[in-house]
This record gives C-alpha cells, sequence and structure tokens, in this order.
C-alpha cells in the first residue's frame, strides 16, 4: 500500500497535502517502509488486490479531500462491484494497514517523549513532576509539597470491558513488528543487520495478514484475566519502579541514588477483570478464585525473577561493607528456617552476607508461590521487613549505592503490587441483592443465583486470608439508588459467613450512574456513614471513603452536556459533604476510552475537576483498548503515570482550585441553561416513538453483540425495545462505527446556540476548564464524524424525521463549537491529533463503504446468520473502523 507521502493533485478545504507535509520525516519513513512491505505482501499474496485496494483508496482520499460527491459516489461503486471474497479482502488490507500506521504514530510517539526528555525541558512543563513539583513549591512552600507528595495515590482500575476489537494474535504480530521497527531506529544498524531487519518485518506483516483478524469465539473472563497479565508481564512491573525513579531523582537532586529513597510508591492497581459480575453470568466466584491466583502467581513470578537477578549482582563482601547485627540475626532465622538451604548459600557466598541473606529471601518468595507453609511468608509485609533490613545494613556499612539501586526498585514493586498484584473489586448490580435478599427472607428454596451471590462473600473471606485484606475488600454496588441498597450488602455477607464477625471485610462503595441517582448521591451518602458496618469501617480507616461515578450510564441516560454537569456538580456537592463530615473522600471515576463514555485526555480531566474533590488522590477505570494504548508500551506507561500523578498535585494547587471555584460561579448561569436546553435536545431524539429500534437498524449495534470482544454480554435484557437495558459500550460502539459518534457531542449544538452571546462562550472556553475540555473533546469527536457516511447509515431505516434530527444537530453543533472555541477549523488547537485524523479518515471512509454495503444486504435479507458472507464482512469492518479511529467502545 502507498504510504502517507503522496500527494494529490488538488489543495483540498480540509488541507490533508499541507498536513501531510508537515508530518515527521521518521513518522513519514517508518509509514512508507510498513506501507510499502504491506503492498509486498499484498501482491503477492492475491493477484490483482493491491490494485483494487489502491483504486478505493485514491478515490476515497479524492472525496475527502475536494469534499466531493462524485468521487465518493465512484468509491461507492467499486465497493458495489467487489466479489464477497474481495470484499472481505480489502477490507482485511485496510485493516492491517491501519495497524502498521498506528504502530509507527505509537513509535513517533516514543521519539518524541524521549527527545522531550532533555535536561532543562521538563521544568518547564507542569504535566512532568519536575513541573508540577516546582508549581507546587512556588505556591504552597517546600514543606506543605513533601507533604502532599506523601500522601499521593493514583489508583486505576483495569476493567474487562469489551472494547480490545483486535485478537490477541494480532497484537502479538504487531508487538513484534514494533521490536523490529525500533531496531530500525539503531543508529549501529548496519547494512547486513538492515537487510534481515526488512526480511523479517516482511515475514512477521505476512503473519499480521494471514492471521484471521477475528476470533473464533468470545474470550472467558479468565481469557481476560490472562491478558491483562500481559501487560503486567511486560510493562507495568517494570515501569512502575522506574516512574517512582524519575520522581526520586527529582526529589533527591544530586543525592539521587545515594540517599534513602523520598519518592513514595503512589501507585495502585485495582482490577474488575474477573470480579465483576454484574451483568455478566459468566463472573462466578469460582472465576474470581481463579483470577486472584493468576494474578498473585504473576507478582510473586515477577519477585521471584528480580530478586534472584538482583541477589547474584550483590557481590559486595563483608569486608567493604560489614554487616548489621540485625542482617546477622536476620541469617540466625533463615538458617532455622532451612538449614540445608541456609548451607548452600552460605557455601557459594561465604563472604557476602548481603547476597546470601537476598538470596533466601528469594527461597522465600518461591515458597510462597508454591504454598509451602515452612517456608512461606505470611503476607507482603514480612517480606518488605527482610528487604529493608537488607537495604538497611547495606547502607549502614557504607554501600549506599546498592541500597539504593536495583534493591530498592523491588521494594517499591513489593509496595505496590503486595501479594496480589492488584485490589479486586466486585461489583454487582443493586435489583440482584434486593432480589436475592426478598428470596432468603422469605424463607423458599435458594436458588441458584442466591447460592452465588452468597458464595461470592466466602470467596471475598478466603482471598483475604490468603492474600491480605487488600486483595479484596471493595464491593461496588451498580445502580445505588439509597443507602439500603449498600445495607444489603452487608445483610448478604452476614447471612453468607453466619454472622457480622465472621464476614469479610468488607468496603461497600455506591455507584452513582443516572442523573437522579447523581442529584440524590449526598443524601444516599448521609444515610451510608449511619450503617453499624461502615461507622467500624470510618473508625478503622481514618474515615476513608470512596465513592464512584458512573460516565457511561449518566451520559447514555440525559446526554453528553448534562451528564458532565451533573457529574461535576454532585462532586462538588460530595466533596463538601465530605468536609463536613471528617471524611477522607476518593471519588472513583468510571472513565472510558470513547467521548460518551467520560474519554478524553485525563490529566486535562484531573485538572477541570472541583475543588477539594481530589486532594492527592485520583482513581478511575482504564478500561478495554485504553489499558493497551497506555500501558503496552513502558516509555508511553511511563509518561502516562508521570502524568497522572502530576495532575493529581496540580488539582489542589491554590491557583488551580481558585480559577475552577471562580469559573463554577461566574458561569453557573450558563451551566444551568446548557443542562436545560441540551438534555431537552437529547430527549426529543432518545425518547421519539421507535427511537431504540431505529437505532438497531442504522447502526450495526446488533451486529457488534456478534463480535467477539469480551466475555460480558451486549445488553442486561434481551429486547431493543428501550435503551434502559442496553449497556453504554455497545450504544457509544455502535454510534462511533455509523461516523456519527452522537453520543460524544449531541445536544451540545442546540445549547451553545441558546445562549446567543460567542463572546460569553469564548470567555467560558478560555477560563473555565469543564467547559474548555468538553468543548475540545467534542472537536475531537466531531473531527471523526463524516456526514457523508453518515446520511447513509442514517438512511437505513425509514424514519427521515430522526435521521434529520441527527444531521441538523451536527451541523449545528459543528458551528457553534468553532464559533465558541473561535477556531477556523476542527482540531486547529490540537495539531498532532488534527494530522492524525485528517490523514487517517479517507481510510476509515473505504472501510465504513465495505461496512455500509454488508449493512444493506443484512437488512435488505434479514439474515441473522453470524457466519454468512455479510456478516463476516460487517465484522471485519467494524475491527477495521476501530482501529482506524483508534477507540471503539
Amino acid at each position: 500500500m502507498s504510504d502517507l507521502q503522496q500527494t494529490t493533485a488538488s489543495s483540498p478545504p480540509r488541507r490533508r497535502d499541507s498536513v501531510r507535509a508537515e508530518v515527521d520525516e521518521s513518522l513519514r519513513a517508518d509509514v512508507r517502509t510498513l506501507g510499502g512491505l504491506l503492498g509486498r505482501v499484498l501482491n503477492a499474496s492475491e493477484p490483482g488486490l493491491l490494485d483494487d485496494v489502491e483504486r478505493l483508496r485514491a478515490l476515497t482520499i479524492s472525496a475527502y479531500e475536494n469534499d466531493d460527491q462524485q468521487p465518493f459516489e465512484e468509491a461507492e461503486a467499486v465497493v458495489e462491484g467487489f466479489t464477497p471474497e474481495r470484499a472481505e479482502q480489502v477490507a482485511r488490507a485496510f485493516t492491517a494497514y491501519f495497524h502498521l500506521v498506528n504502530l509507527a504514530e505509537e513509535q513517533h510517539r516514543i521519539r518524541r517523549l524521549r527527545d522531550r526528555d532533555l535536561p532543562g525541558r521538563a521544568e518547564t512543563r507542569s504535566d512532568t513532576f519536575a513541573g508540577a513539583i516546582t508549581q507546587l513549591e512556588n505556591e504552597v512552600g517546600a514543606e506543605e509539597t513533601a507533604r502532599r507528595i506523601a500522601a499521593l495515590r493514583f489508583h486505576p482500575v483495569l476493567t474487562a470491558h469489551p472494547t480490545e476489537a483486535r485478537r490477541p494474535a494480532i497484537s502479538g504480530a504487531i508487538r513484534r513488528i514494533a521490536e523490529l521497527l525500533t531496531e530500525r531506529d539503531d543508529p549501529r544498524l548496519g547494512y547486513a543487520a538492515g537487510l534481515e531487519n526488512e526480511r523479517r518485518l516482511l515475514e512477521e506483516i505476512d503473519t499480521l495478514w494471514r492471521t484471521s483478524p477475528l476470533r473464533a469465539q468470545k474470550p472467558t473472563p479468565v481469557d481476560e484475566v490472562r491478558t491483562a497479565m500481559n501487560v503486567f508481564d511486560t510493562s507495568l512491573f517494570q515501569v512502575v519502579p522506574r516512574v517512582y525513579r524519575a520522581l526520586d531523582d527529582w526529589l533527591l537532586g544530586a543525592d539521587a541514588g545515594r540517599a534513602p529513597a523520598q519518592a513514595p510508591a503512589f501507585v495502585r492497581y485495582g482490577s474488575w477483570i474477573g470480579a465483576d459480575r454484574d451483568g455478566n453470568p459468566f463472573v462466578t466466584a469460582k472465576v474470581t478464585r481463579q483470577a486472584a491466583a493468576i494474578a498473585s502467581e504473576h507478582v510473586l513470578l515477577g519477585y521471584e525473577h528480580a530478586a534472584t537477578r538482583i541477589g547474584r549482582t550483590l557481590t559486595i563482601s563483608a569486608e567493604d561493607a560489614p554487616p548489621s547485627a540485625a542482617l546477622l540475626d536476620l541469617w540466625t532465622r533463615q538458617r532455622a528456617l532451612a538449614g540445608f538451604a541456609a548451607d548452600e548459600l552460605e557455601q557459594r557466598s561465604h563472604t557476602e552476607p548481603h547476597r546470601r541473606a537476598l538470596l533466601f529471601v528469594t527461597r522465600r518468595i518461591i515458597a510462597t508461590r508454591s504454598r509451602d507453609a515452612d517456608l512461606a511468608y505470611d503476607g507482603p509485609e514480612e517480606l518488605l521487613a527482610e528487604l529493608r533490613l537488607i537495604q538497611s545494613s547495606l547502607r549502614e556499612g557504607g554501600a549506599e549505592r546498592a541500597a539504593s539501586g536495583e534493591l530498592q526498585h523491588l521494594i517499591w514493586q513489593v509496595e505496590t503490587f503486595g501479594f496480589h498484584l492488584a485490589d479486586l473489586e466486585v461489583r454487582q448490580h443493586s435489583k440482584v441483592h434486593r432480589q436475592v435478599l426478598e428470596e432468603l427472607r422469605s424463607g423458599a428454596a435458594r436458588s441458584e443465583l442466591a447460592d452465588e451471590v452468597l458464595e461470592v462473600f466466602h470467596t471475598i473471606s478466603a482471598l483475604q486470608k490468603r492474600f491480605g485484606l487488600d486483595a479484596a475488600r471493595r464491593y461496588i454496588v451498580s445502580f445505588t439508588q439509597s443507602s439500603e441498597d449498600l445495607a444489603n450488602v452487608y445483610e448478604l455477607a452476614k447471612r453468607a459467613l453466619g454472622s457480622a464477625e465472621a464476614a469479610p471485610v468488607l468496603d461497600v462503595i455506591p455507584l452513582f450512574e443516572t442523573f437522579a441517582d447523581l442529584n440524590n448521591s449526598v443524601d444516599i451518602l448521609s444515610g451510608l456513614i449511619e450503617l453499624e458496618p461502615v461507622k467500624a469501617r470510618l473508625a478503622a480507616t481514618g474515615r476513608r471513603l470512596e465513592v464512584m461515578l458512573g460516565y457511561s450510564d449518566s451520559s447514555k441516560d440525559v446526554g453528553p452536556v448534562s451528564a458532565t454537569l451533573a457529574l461535576y456538580s454532585a462532586q462538588s456537592r460530595i466533596a463538601q459533604w465530605a468536609r463536613s463530615n471528617d471524611i477522607e473522600l476518593t471519588l472513583f471515576h468510571g472513565r472510558g476510552g470513547a467521548l460518551g463514555r467520560g474519554g478524553g485526555p485525563a490529566n486535562e480531566a484531573v485538572l477541570a475537576q472541583p475543588p477539594h474533590s481530589v486532594e492527592g488522590r485520583f482513581k478511575l477505570t482504564e478500561q478495554g483498548e485504553v489499558i493497551f494504548a497506555q500501558y503496552g508500551d513502558q516509555t508511553i506507561a511511563a509518561r502516562h503515570l508521570e502524568q497522572m500523578a502530576s495532575a493529581t498535585l496540580l488539582a489542589e494547587a491554590p491557583s488551580n482550585q481558585e480559577r475552577n471555584e471562580q469559573a463554577s460561579v461566574a458561569f453557573a448561569p450558563l451551566a444551568d441553561r446548557l443542562d436545560e436546553t441540551s438534555r431537552a435536545r437529547f430527549f426529543e431524539l432518545v425518547k421519539a416513538d421507535g427511537f431504540a429500534q431505529w437505532f438497531g437498524r442504522v447502526t450495526p449495534q446488533e451486529e457488534v453483540g456478534l463480535l467477539a470482544l469480551g466475555s460480558r454480554p451486549a445488553r442486561r435484557g434481551l429486547s431493543l425495545e428501550s435503551l434502559e437495558d442496553l449497556r453504554a459500550i455497545p450504544w457509544v460502539f455502535a454510534w462511533s462505527q455509523a461516523r456519527v459518534n452522537l453520543t460524544g457531542w449531541f445536544g451540545l449544538g442546540t445549547a451553545l446556540a441558546s445562549i446567543g452571546d460567542p463572546e460569553l462562550l469564548h470567555r467560558a472556553y478560555t477560563e473555565w476548564p469543564l467547559f474548555g475540555t468538553m468543548i475540545d473533546n467534542v472537536e475531537m469527536s466531531l473531527a471523526k464524524t463524516d456526514e457523508r457516511l453518515a446520511r447513509r447509515y442514517l438512511a437505513l431505516d425509514g424514519r427521515p424525521d430522526l435521521a434529520q434530527l441527527v444531521l441538523d444537530e451536527m451541523a449545528l453543533t459543528r458551528e457553534q463549537v468553532l464559533l465558541t472555541s473561535q477556531h477556523s477549523e476542527l482540531l486547529e488547537g490540537r495539531a498532532v491529533l488534527q494530522r492524525a485524523v485528517q490523514l487517517r479518515s479517507p481510510y476509515v471512509d473505504a472501510l465504513s463503504l465495505l461496512q455500509l454495503r454488508a449493512l444493506r444486504e443484512i437488512r435488505a435479507t434479514g439474515s441473522a446468520d453470524a457466519e454468512d458472507r455479510p456478516h463476516r464482512l460487517m465484522l471485519l469492518a467494524v475491527n477495521g473502523v476501530a482501529a482506524g479511529l483508534q477507540n471503539t467502545g
């Protein structure tokens, strides 16, 4: 396939040609290389395939650049003229191309991150440790800044929401290609090695092309757990101490690597994978136990390998670093545990006391993993105590750098991951609890559902005993509507274990998802802290409490604008309530990757939070494809963690608090008007007669359910008579596939137009962080829409009234957003993103035309056979569009 450098004859309104010229040469070279190699693979694979791909590509580029109907209609005709087999091949070719372009852009991002990491640059950017700490020290002083750093906590929670559209086999091929692309950057690569690199790239690209992009079957929850473990093994375990080291180096300055560490282990990972049973019948108590066991196995293996590696290199003699009395006592205790192992280590490291002590620690880690009770650690604190003792002895003996080096990394890892890796968080719907309790109170025979719900509490208890309290103490109640919904969890735990005393320790977390529940949140929380089990937990934890906010369903409930404003208002009121009740609050943000689910740049969202709602603690979900985008590469993962931690520190900087507080007061009337008018417009659409059925026919919503993305069903119920039972994920996914992206912007155009004051709106855009972030995110969402394609999707069902309503709002929103931002075109202020969208869009258009062909045939024939040719083409195109847009649900 051709590359991003190709030129066209015209000078289009969308400026794709000038944008292409601005693309960095190293990125252009990578795309040129990968695209050329893919073209060779296609040419050798199927006669005429490359010609067909190029013909369609040229037409969609011409149509996009000139906004011209003729080449667009010609492209449609080309797609309709393909044989079914050729249509599938072309869809796969464009999808493979997107995977390679995504990879090239990722590699370029890594290069840019490395270029930025030069002396003197970090201090000038607030999204770095250096910049954030410098700003904080200027505003609150060094002592208060140090206190805030010590209390810092960033808590990502990995979830298995079905939004990762590509197969693990495809991801594996892409990773291998990434390694080869990185190898090409090495200036020491010679001519012969370069030829070998190209040969291997061709081999891997050929494998990528010949690997079916569709999963044969849906992954199980255990499959999802193992997929997440791959990210931990290849990235997170190594990245976390690297991030702490970057902070520590800045804090210690010239003493870095020698003085005791000052950087706290501020990251904690949570996981819903294998524990979130809301609407997922495949997540059982047995699965949750498996998930915990798998995670523990991986983290203990990580410790084993790290401790072995460090121990083997800790060849410091007793003469050069005399062991402390405490280290000698430790060795005596170790010898008492396993004399034979101690003798063996002493024989090999007779004059190296620190080495033999650490290698014995390795033996105990192995015993912990294999559950050898005689030698196993009781918990991570016992392991940490021994590691710190070895570290202290090294420091006392003068080996300060050995004490502060890799051994400190291992200590940070154990502090972060414990023996459980990530805190498993159980989630269940409030109505399930009510249903089971009604059954139990009636005295009727217990149903399978009741048995399963009660068994979960036995599982939580078992996990706490095996891995520690933090392994599984959080229990999230979806659709919390009253404090009784939270009390029900404690009653169920008591019934499951026989008494309140025998029940596991639980922190029951309300999840407020609907507009009404967000508005009632403070009253519900006031009832929560009056519950006796909650009073006991508040006393035990220093009055710590978590509250979760749902971005997905609130947006589906009242539209994106009202949801954004309602969430902000709820956070502000909850934060004020917490301060008045002496509660140390952590707000848990159920954000997704797509804009309709609270997506967008997360660090910007942190800085736009209400005053006192962060206070050094930020917790959010990392969902679906976001996990791999943020954590799949170590350099990108480190940057993400640094950005989020820096934003969490700066959220409560006096200047940021003052800005948010003043803006929320100054623009409160504007917020009320935007809320009222956008919600009315949203309801005009979604509450129209027959809307749910129309939505199901004009988008590939039904077909998305056939794609083997994740283990959880796309709906809580079986019908599409209403949107209430449809999960927010396919709701967002389907609209993005139809190139409408309705969930990210619908209602905003009407709301902005109702204000009738562009200058006021622009002032709000520049002075009100919440509003500015929302406008920027809507620009991104609109940039990925396409009106011509949207018209064709919306015409798939005979409701021109609803189709026109959507199209009118799309046009109005685009007009009003540009007036508000005072940009001449979408994403004018975000050049890198603008270039990426404009360069990709024609290729996505080609896949959308293939998808439309399949949808029309499916709608015309009424076929429900997931194995037939139209459905297969549909699912291939869904994969490709997801890869091209770089987000799904």
